[in-house]
């Protein structure tokens, strides 16, 4: 069964760092974009990052310059360097990929969410 997993989150002072990992696994015959969404509590789920098959990124503005995003297409793993943490950071971090399967067109996956804490 295809299904993208995350590892990396925690509590963090602010001013501290995290890295997010995913992978996605499964019968997967390509990957398109693959990013990461956060949703703090009681707001909608918001673009952090995304990056395409070949290496273009979108950085959301409340991030850039402290968050770096990078994929390794050849382990299907997509990647979340947040630098320069701070409370408003803290949030549930979703993974999120385009995938086709074999035979199938594009559809979108999302992980499980790992949870970020950022104390002040």
């Amino acid at each position: 069964q295809e299904q993208l997993v995350e590892s990396g989150g925690g509590l963090v002072q602010a001013g501290g760092s995290l890295r997010l990992s995913c992978v996605a696994s499964g019968s997967i015959f390509s990957i398109n974009t693959m990013g990461w969404y956060r949703q703090a509590p009681g707001k909608q789920r918001v673009l952090v990052a995304t990056i395409t098959s070949d290496g273009s990124t979108n950085v959301a503005e409340s991030v850039k310059g402290r968050f770096t995003i990078s994929r390794d297409n050849a382990n299907r793993m997509v990647y979340l360097q947040m630098n320069s943490l701070q409370p408003d950071d803290t949030a549930v971090y979703y993974c999120y990929a385009q995938i086709r399967l074999w035979g199938r067109a594009y559809s979108d996956y999302w992980g499980q969410g790992t949870q970020v804490t950022v104390s002040s």
